[in-house]
């Protein structure tokens, strides 16, 4: 694991069999977004594409906060100027959010979220790519970007994913803040919990459901999920069938069905 093993200055990484806890680490400013700390996430997702030793991805903030959104000192330090001709600077620097909420998104990797403190703009865009969402009742939640005067425009598509349009469009065009229930209600979380020690419990609780997967067919599985919607229904079909026969030829397949006429576990759920 050693692509894993570097000591990064905004994160801190933890590997558990096949599980791979990442914690946001700069408690200072609430885990808020600077370019170090994308960049070092960037770099986590970058080397998980290929790895299947690892499942699942665990994402949470350090110092009870999961993460306040974009450091806008550092935003107001990055205002360049804008050349003749060029692509504005401010949007090249904006689309790179994007990207790295796109890799988030289509990793092969379970990505658990574990929120509380809050989840505010860039931050809840992060926890909007999350396959799994646990939060406390108590976390805060907002896209705040209208309220000092900029746009949610690398988020807005990811939220508007999770929950539909009509909602995005009220949480980004009043800049609501709420709490845990109404995630839980918006189907931004998908599991509500007390406080921090109920969300430890509840995570472990979830990770061992995980635990129970095989790696390849959750990756294939979540591959297909994600192009419903963005393809005509009959293409999806064709390549969830493709993904189906590659699946069904793999060593996981076979151990699987094994594992089952022997009523055992299969081996992953173990290793």
């Amino acid at each position: 694991m050693a692509e894993f093993a570097s000591k990064y200055e905004t994160l801190l990484l933890r590997r558990e069999r096949s599980r791979l806890h990442v914690t946001l680490n700069r408690p200072q400013v609430k885990n808020a977004l600077n370019p170090t700390l994308i960049g070092e996430l960037r770099t986590v997702f970058q080397n998980l594409r290929d790895r299947h030793d690892i499942k699942v991805v665990i994402l949470r903030g350090a110092g009870g906060t999961f993460c306040a959104g974009a450091d806008l000192k550092n935003m107001e330090q990055s205002f360049a100027e804008k050349r003749l001709g060029e692509r504005d600077p401010i949007a090249l620097n904006n689309r790179e959010y994007g990207t790295f909420l796109e890799m988030v998104n289509t990793t092969p990797q379970v990505v658990v979220a574990a929120v509380e403190g809050y989840a505010i703009a860039g931050g809840f865009g992060l926890l909007c790519v999350s396959d799994v969402a646990i939060c406390t009742e108590d976390a805060g939640f907002a896209m705040s970007e209208t309220a000092i005067g900029i746009v949610p425009a690398q988020i807005a598509p990811f939220v508007a994913a999770r929950i539909g349009v009509p909602q995005t469009r009220y949480l980004a065009l009043t800049a609501a803040r709420f709490k845990g229930p109404e995630a839980l209600r918006l189907g931004i979380a998908h599991h509500l919990v007390r406080d921090s020690a109920a969300l430890d419990a509840k995570l472990e609780e979830i990770l061992k459901q995980i635990d129970r997967c095989a790696p390849l067919a959750n990756a294939l599985t979540k591959a297909v999920v994600m192009k419903v919607g963005s393809e005509p229904l009959s293409s999806v079909l064709d390549f969830a069938a493709d993904r189906f026969a590659e699946a069904r030829r793999s060593p996981e397949a076979a151990e699987g069905l094994r594992a089952f006429a022997e009523k055992r576990a299969p081996k992953w759920v173990t290793e």
